[in-house]
């Protein structure tokens, strides 16, 4: 009896039990015992009942379903990589931005329009694992711009166009592993900058933007620099809050050349081209700004030599309007899936994608500077910039695409920084 007892906590729930128990106790077994009295297991539809039956309304509608007001149709959705190219002059950059024109918004609308994707994914682009390669910022173009999303087995490209302005069009679309990510996959990202040759005028020579032409001895000038940035070096100079003993700081530069000057519309243009493997928040423009600063003879190469040192250097910042992304690279995802997958290496599309820079990205560069003397106005700011006093602009640019750049600043564990031999240097990618 005093087993049963133990084995019981006796509460009104288990009188009857502890007397069926007391009552047959000699014809009972220990096993038949400890069945007897074993709990019930956990139903949880019972509680929940019980806690409908105190609401005031009796959980009236509780487990009724919305009606939905349009028949559902399940559509199977694949991982996409899609190449896009835009003039971004009369936009607030790439990524969304309330209130503002962007090239992401455009986008979405004609996705919506087009029906191949939903209300839900145009509000929560997470749901279709939507991810860009860079973010480029306000009037900065791109010629190759790449981003990954789930998208519709019946996806059509030109349904999406239907729907786009004229400056913004997609080219193509492969498919790509499940797992894929235009962002963190990209090996490197290819950009050019394009500005007249009057830039690089010396600062006391009274020239002008019609009539100068680059001679070759400043041209060769001009490549020695630029190579100068290839390798492995700290930018933290580059962008904006970035401390020199932060690991994201160090960037590796692949490549940064220069093509022979061009003539359009009577002024004498130039593109430059570097390739790198990631770029931090205004870190181009201010390549470009410093080599400019040096050529002219604002500055000498020990404050070009000193900008990756530990010292604070105020490295002046280009105009954006001459910046594109030309091109972004996969060459690891093309040699590891490339049997089994589309390469990402977009050769197909590189009439159209030339076509489209010639109609929309180079004219409104050239127009624009033409028109505006963008770069002829910087140039007189150039003037009387001093290196040893931080940047008051930059106090609050953060992240902002009004004020951010050719690339959103990643997080150091994101980037998988490599030295010159392809060696990662930072901590976690």
């Amino acid at each position: 009896m005093f087993l049963i007892k133990s084995l019981i906590n006796i509460r009104p729930a288990n009188v009857n039990v502890y007397k069926h128990l007391t009552n047959n106790y000699s014809a009972l077994s220990m096993s038949e015992i400890k069945n007897t009295i074993r709990k019930a297991r956990y139903d949880g539809r019972t509680k929940k009942r019980k806690w409908e039956d105190r609401r005031a309304d009796q959980g009236a509608g509780l487990d009724m379903k919305q009606a939905r007001t349009e028949p559902f149709e399940r559509v199977k959705r694949r991982k996409f990589a899609v190449l896009m190219a835009y003039s971004g002059v009369n936009f607030y950059g790439m990524q969304r931005n309330p209130q503002m024109p962007t090239i992401e918004e455009s986008f979405f609308n004609a996705l919506l329009k087009a029906d191949f994707i939903t209300q839900d994914g145009y509000n929560q682009v997470q749901t279709v694992q939507f991810q860009r390669a860079a973010r480029t910022d306000k009037g900065v173009s791109a010629a190759r711009q790449i981003i990954s999303m789930k998208l519709p087995e019946a996806f059509e490209i030109e349904k999406v166009n239907e729907h786009l302005p004229e400056t913004i069009r997609v080219f193509g679309s492969r498919r790509v592993t499940k797992g894929f990510n235009s962002k963190v996959q990209c090996d490197a990202r290819t950009y050019m900058y394009m500005l007249p040759t009057v830039a690089f005028a010396p600062f006391d020579e009274e020239v002008s933007q019609e009539t100068y032409t680059l001679s070759d001895d400043r041209y060769e000038k001009i490549k020695a620099l630029l190579g100068k940035f290839v390798g492995t070096k700290n930018f933290h100079n580059y962008t904006s809050k970035k401390r020199y003993n932060d690991p994201s700081a160090s960037r590796y530069i692949m490549s940064f050349t220069c093509d022979p000057p061009i003539k359009i519309n009577g002024v004498e243009f130039v593109v430059v081209k570097v390739k790198g493997q990631s770029f931090m928040l205004h870190q181009i423009r201010k390549m470009v700004g410093i080599t400019l600063a040096v050529i002219r003879g604002h500055t000498t190469e020990e404050t070009f030599d000193k900008s990756f040192l530990k010292e604070k250097v105020n490295v002046p910042r280009a105009p954006g309007l001459g910046l594109v992304l030309e091109y972004v690279h996969y060459d690891r995802y093309n040699a590891r899936y490339g049997s089994d997958h589309d390469k990402l290496l977009w050769e197909e599309e590189n009439e159209t994608v030339e076509a489209f820079k010639k109609k929309y990205i180079y004219p409104t560069i050239v127009d624009t500077e033409i028109k505006d003397k963008a770069m002829i106005d910087w140039l007189t700011c150039l003037m009387i910039h001093r290196y040893d006093i931080p940047d008051e602009t930059e106090a609050n640019d953060d992240e902002s695409v009004e004020s951010g750049d050719e690339v959103e600043v990643q997080k150091k564990d994101e980037d998988n920084i490599s030295d010159n031999d392809g060696n990662k240097i930072s901590e976690n990618k």
